[in-house]
């Protein structure tokens, strides 16, 4: 974890090999270097693996007894960073083992819930991360979280096909590619930003390509839930005349191609 700074959100793809308590504590004694809060989220007496009496004083563990909502978890962590500013800190850095829910729209809670998170690390310069054990996931789902992560460390298969950033309120910055394999993901992104805010605008300026099944997505996600707009600035040429030709840039479509 050397190379994480401030405003990082971090997904880290554990290691099973790896013995995650010794990472979680170099994680806090950086802290504890470079004069930051740490807040640990968890379920359980020893939330993310991190023992109460290994946590160096200038801590908070918030347990939760099961799978929060994303208000509730955020709420939680703003409060933590307003008072460690307060309390004269540089920052706070959380450290959260994400676990699996069982609740039909758990893997959309989790998607809207790493997005707050990653608006609070860009908005406050905290950093976060976010532990997943891949032995507790199936890799549709881990592959739909790291895409919603600017950095990741730790084991996996590639690197995502896109990824989908805050660069402030309610605006999304996405890179990369959107095609027909990494759709289905791009449109759980979407659908999670756009759960609980009727507007959002998305950066297109460093995207490479979207295909058919990509825009297709787009305004699924879109019309997703009632009265959703969705506002795309930055397209190049190519992807405005394709989003023209597909028959999107008509006012029933929710999704508007800004000049």
């Amino acid at each position: 974890m050397d190379e994480v700074e401030l405003g990082d959100h971090v997904c880290w793809r554990m290691d099973p090999a790896t013995a995650f308590a010794a990472d979680a504590r170099a994680y806090v004694a950086d802290g504890a270097l470079y004069g930051d809060k740490l807040v640990v989220v968890g379920p359980g007496g020893a939330a993310s693996g991190v023992p109460r009496d290994a946590v160096y004083p200038a801590s908070v563990i918030l347990d939760f007894p099961g799978p929060a909502d994303a208000d509730l978890v955020l709420a939680a962590v703003r409060r933590e960073a307003r008072t460690a500013a307060r309390e004269g800190f540089r920052s706070v850095r959380v450290l959260a083992e994400r676990m699996p829910a069982t609740a039909a729209d758990a893997a959309e809670e989790l998607l809207a819930q790493e997005l707050k998170l990653d608006e609070f690390a860009s908005e406050s310069g905290a950093i976060v991360v976010c532990a997943f054990r891949p032995s507790l996931w199936d890799a549709p789902t881990l592959e739909r979280v790291a895409c919603v992560h600017p950095h990741e460390m730790g084991t996996r298969a590639e690197r995502p096909a896109f990824r989908m950033f805050n660069t402030g309120a309610d605006r999304w910055s996405v890179d990369g590619v959107i095609d027909s394999e990494c759709a289905a993901a791009f449109n759980a992104a979407v659908r999670a930003a756009v759960r609980h805010t009727p507007k959002v605008r998305l950066r297109f300026d460093t995207l490479e390509m979207i295909d058919a099944a990509g825009m297709h997505a787009l305004v699924d996600a879109a019309r997703h839930l009632p009265d959703r707009r969705i506002i795309v600035e930055g397209a190049n040429d190519t992807v405005r005349l394709c989003w023209d030709l597909a028959g999107y840039a008509t006012p029933g479509v929710p999704v508007v191609m800004a000049a």
